[in-house]
């Protein structure tokens, strides 16, 4: 069957890329979803605070992806339901197999990638000890709890300090369960400042930074695990350990973005971000295929995903319709002190566009300090103050195409502490 344009994910990234392509006049798309529902992991995200950038108001999950399922119904988008994508071919051919129609070829002018991430695990990490029930990622067990009506434990540590994991510290303890701790391998939080406060002081649960678990013990089920403090060398400190009696462990220690599709499909991949290189459009090293959201990187707020993805959605329906840019007059983005990476990693000189948002994640905490953009002279052409840095939350910057057009060379982004 052939398409315009076929979306992989229809999660808050595929939906909002979707509903852009249609607005931009692109009139034959698929939405392909490997679930029973719209929606991707925000169905599972029964809690507040989502929208409050986007929608101008404070949403729960479910009610941020309604409000995108219903502007769908608006539109003739076809949505493949329940639908597993084993294949993108360079050609933007969709290999898709699905229980009410078997195997499916897919053809598209273009292609959005929009699988979202997954959760690492216990095997990930190699946590030491016995191999016990109770030991669950934190976005499974909020998948169990919320959606399917299954109270994981009773007695709970929380590894790491990311969002999900900080955020069912506070959903296990609304249920009746206990959480003991939440430890964190690294000296600062993985998790928003805000979920810090909400879901961990305001619940009196203490977290313990520079320490991790270096024990789990256990038969049948989980009965105790041992937390270490770690020196800056992330090593265990003999002499520290602490033992906590619990019945659960959950895992919140990292996202990474899902991209074996397009690994197989020979997309050029960022090691930094585990996800493609893209240009300022989002389009990926295979023109007419474009990636956006957490596939592309992990973000922190759902309202960053859907302003990207629309992005993606308006570019992919621009190249539906013939519009395509060439790879000459190129400007590259690079990370220079402090950034871990940023996207986008190129810029198309030749489109037309007012400013570029650049995103980024700091290696470090670091306070008042300045976001410095150089090219490849030197030359300073911006810098943006802030007073707080830290690698648990996602930075951008907007560069005007006035700034961008007097750049040598590529650009560098970096953080320099003012003392």
């Amino acid at each position: 069957m052939k398409y315009d344009l076929v979306i992989i994910g229809g999660g808050p990234a595929g939906l909002s890329a979707a509903n852009a392509a249609w607005e931009d006049g692109c009139r034959s798309i698929c939405i392909v979803e490997r679930d029973r529902e719209l929606g991707g992991i925000l169905n599972q995200c029964i809690h507040n605070g989502f929208g409050l950038h986007f929608f101008k108001e404070e949403l729960t999950g479910p009610e941020y992806a309604g409000r995108f399922v219903e502007m769908l119904k608006n539109t003739g988008v076809d949505v493949r339901l329940d639908a597993m994508v084993l294949d993108v071919t360079p050609e933007k051919e969709v290999h898709i197999v699905s229980s009410a129609s078997g195997y499916e070829v897919l053809e598209a002018k273009a292609v959005v990638l929009a699988m979202g991430c997954r959760e690492r695990t216990r095997g990930a990490i190699a946590i030491p000890g016995t191999r016990p029930a109770g030991v669950f990622t934190a976005g499974t067990a909020q998948r169990y709890l919320n959606i399917e009506g299954y109270m994981v434990g009773k007695r709970v540590v929380i590894l790491g300090s990311g969002d999900i994991g900080l955020i069912m510290a506070r959903r296990m303890t609304l249920e009746g369960a206990k959480v003991l701790a939440c430890v964190e391998v690294m000296p600062y939080s993985g998790g928003l400042t805000r979920n810090i406060v909400q879901c961990l002081n305001d619940f009196d649960i203490p977290l313990y930074l520079s320490h991790t678990i270096t024990d789990i013990q256990g038969n049948e089920r989980v009965e105790r695990v041992v937390v270490s403090e770690v020196g800056p060398d992330r090593r265990p400190i003999p002499g520290t350990e602490m033992v906590f009696d619990c019945d659960t462990v959950l895992l919140s220690v990292g996202l990474i973005p899902e991209n074996e599709l397009s690994r197989a499909a020979g997309i050029e991949m960022d090691a930094r971000t585990n996800g493609p290189v893209v240009f300022e459009n989002m389009e990926t090293s295979i023109p007419g295929v474009f990636a956006c959201g957490n596939v592309l990187h992990v973000h922190d707020l759902v309202d960053f995903v859907t302003a990207e993805s629309a992005r993606a959605g308006k570019a992919a329906a621009a190249y539906c319709a013939g519009v395509s840019l060439k790879n000459e007059n190129v400007l590259d983005i690079k990370n220079g002190n402090l950034v871990g990476y940023t996207v986008p990693q190129h810029i198309h000189m030749d489109a037309e566009f007012k400013a570029v948002d650049v995103f980024f994640r700091v290696r470090a905490i670091c306070h008042q300090s300045k976001i410095v953009v150089k090219d490849e002279n030197g030359t300073q052409i911006a810098a943006f103050s802030r007073e707080h840095l830290a690698p648990g939350e996602m930075e951008n910057i907007k560069l005007p195409r006035v700034l961008l057009d007097k750049a040598v060379g590529s650009i560098t982004v970096s953080i320099e502490e003012e003392k």
